[in-house]
């Protein structure tokens, strides 16, 4: 049974909804999350404005355990439990901050009655806007073999979606968990990253989405000749867009 959600304490309110952040993995870049939240909604409004939200932030090692064990029932059952919280909370949708864990957005959005705003939807919702139909994609070695993001792209965006080699992925993956987790942003691994980018877009890429919501700590736009999508800025500016919706 779902916990009652307490109603808002504020004396006089906004109709801005409060957004539901599952984050933490990494809390690097959760940060980021935080930051253009904040930012877009005091571009948007002006003055002393910033997001209304509230933060879950999970311990990322035991996630980390979870997906190196490939335990996913396990995984999407803590994050479940995560949502409700923020459910019960006052969170009027959800945000999960990472990409990686939308291999269990099935299983979170089961365990709650509020939306859960989907990182492949608002990606691909851009990339098609931008006249791009083939993608090359990043992230950690789950995010680039498994089914759950390339499928969501292509049967639901109309996207093709190319990967990097193995070896390709073995490095970016470890990039992401070894330095970028951990706030490491090394030149080093910015120049292979470059390489692997040229790869995919010789091999037909038209665009690169960045799918580790910690790559964008290393790689931008003068990283590639092909645009470069950032999952993490797209996720959170659509995110305030469906926040403020009903603001005047």
């Amino acid at each position: 049974m779902l916990a009652k959600r307490e109603p808002p304490i504020y004396g006089s309110e906004l109709a801005m909804k409060t957004i539901g952040l599952i984050g933490g993995m990494s809390w690097e870049s959760t940060a980021l999350y935080y930051r253009v939240l904040n930012e877009s909604v005091k571009e948007r409004l002006g003055g002393l404005h910033s997001a209304k939200l509230i933060l879950y932030s999970v311990d990322f090692a035991d996630v980390e355990r979870l997906q190196r064990a490939e335990d996913w029932d396990s995984a999407g059952k803590l994050l479940a439990h995560v949502a409700r919280s923020l459910q019960a909370g006052g969170a009027d949708f959800l945000m999960l901050c990472t990409n990686t864990m939308h291999k269990v957005a099935s299983t979170i959005e089961a365990s709650v009655s509020i939306p859960l705003l989907h990182i492949v939807d608002t990606t691909a919702q851009s990339v098609v806007g931008a006249g791009c139909g083939c993608v090359g994609l990043l992230g950690t070695r789950f995010t680039m073999e498994q089914s759950f993001y390339k499928d969501r792209l292509a049967e639901r965006h109309g996207l093709r979606v190319l990967v990097p080699e193995p070896a390709d992925r073995e490095l970016v993956h470890r990039v992401i968990f070894t330095e970028l987790c951990v706030g490491k942003v090394l030149q080093s691994s910015r120049l292979q990253c470059r390489r692997v980018i040229e790869k995919l877009i010789a091999g037909g890429a038209e665009a690169i989405i960045l799918g580790c919501t910690e790559l964008a700590l290393l790689l931008g736009p003068d990283d590639s000749t092909v645009p470069l999508f950032d999952t993490t800025a797209l996720h959170a500016k659509c995110a305030v867009e469906r926040a403020l919706a009903d603001v005047s």
